[in-house]
């Protein structure tokens, strides 16, 4: 029997809440199927620690987590620890080295959730955005300069290179071409951005022509926005830049719903290390410790590290039963305008799973 090897990550805020309860519930889906094991080694790295050790994670913390199969990742953030400080020194410290350059997030309108689109009903929305994760707006280039003085200068580089372009555009068009209608739309900003992402452009081109299948349009990142808004039933696949599909997938997971729903893959589509699962929706310190943050972007992210694994019947068995929970109101978490907690919606997949999950 194959056993995979977890690492779970809480990190701060109600990451370790969510992160409790994904792994009860990858533990309820695996017993279910029966035909795989699970082994999850938990790393309680992020703000506490960095309190006590001066650091987000220990020094050889990438070589403790190295050979595992997955990440299981909670949030990254603490109210006394600057964003910059919480952020590079965990999240990125792990997605970077380890070179999980797509970051991949679906989304679409679950059973009984309500998209604020008035137009919308749950198929008109159903896309899937492709993040650059590696490089771009995020490459951590720049530097400050006399600090503190009237002269002081900061700069931050966006770096694109042809190697990472190529290969996330070439991972995009090839997820569309999975997906049935086999459409994709390229976001840029090379009207005002005239090196990088007219490169990003010219190399969009140039990867289409080995998807002669797929049908692919470009929009700029502004008239991006308004399209979700106003036309969400003419997307399907989306890919971008590390900057802008961070925004726009926030802007995507409130579209259909709430971003407690909403789930992320860090994927090394190579393998050479081991990607990385989460929920999309940060530490939200505002809730922490009161037992109703909503644990669905974290299952959805389950989800996915099972597909990643190759367990398809798993996989589809936890989406089944998180689109039954979901249908059902009384299980709905505050930031769905409901009033069940953290723990209901936890057993209910879990039963779900056991059950009938019809």
């Amino acid at each position: 029997m194959k056993t995979y090897a977890i690492a779970a990550i809480p990190g701060d805020g109600i990451g370790p809440e969510v992160v409790d309860a994904g792994v009860e519930v990858l533990e309820a889906v695996a017993k279910r199927d029966g035909g795989f094991t699970l082994r999850v080694d938990r790393f309680d790295w992020g703000g506490e620690y960095y309190k006590k050790h001066g650091r987000m994670m220990p020094e050889n913390g990438r070589d403790l987590i190295r050979k595992h199969d997955a990440i299981l990742f909670g949030s990254a953030g603490h109210p006394d620890i600057p964003d910059h400080i919480t952020l590079w020194g965990l999240r990125l410290a792990i997605c970077q080295p380890f070179d999980q350059y797509a970051n991949v997030r679906p989304t679409r309108v679950l059973p009984g959730i309500t998209s604020p689109l008035r137009a919308v009903d749950g198929p008109e929305l159903d896309w899937v955005i492709v993040r650059e994760n590696s490089e771009g707006e995020y490459a951590g280039v720049g530097g400050r300069v006399h600090q503190g003085s009237p002269l002081e200068a900061a700069t931050d580089v966006a770096m694109f290179t042809r190697a990472g372009v190529e290969r996330i555009m070439r991972f995009a068009f090839g997820l569309a071409r999975s997906r049935p209608r086999k459409f994709l739309t390229v976001v840029t900003k090379s009207n005002a951005q005239r090196h990088a992402m007219v490169m990003w452009d010219e190399i969009a081109t140039e990867i289409a022509a080995e998807f002669p299948d797929v049908k692919w349009d470009k929009m700029l990142v502004d008239a991006m926005t308004m399209r979700m808004v106003m036309r969400p039933q003419t997307i399907d696949t989306i890919v971008a830049t590390n900057l802008h599909a961070d925004i726009l997938s926030d802007l995507a997971a409130a579209l259909a719903g709430s971003l407690g729903i909403a789930p992320t893959a860090n994927l090394n589509p190579e393998r050479a290390f081991p990607s990385m699962f989460e929920p999309i929706h940060g530490s939200a310190f505002d809730i922490m410790g009161k037992g109703i943050a909503n644990p669905i972007g974290t299952f959805w992210s389950s989800v996915m590290m099972l597909e990643h694994f190759g367990e398809q019947a798993a996989a589809a068995r936890l989406m089944q039963a998180i689109e039954k929970v979901t249908g059902d109101r009384s299980l709905h978490t505050p930031d769905l305008g409901g009033t069940a907690r953290t723990v209901d919606v936890t057993a209910a997949v879990i039963n779900a799973i056991h059950g009938a999950n019809v």
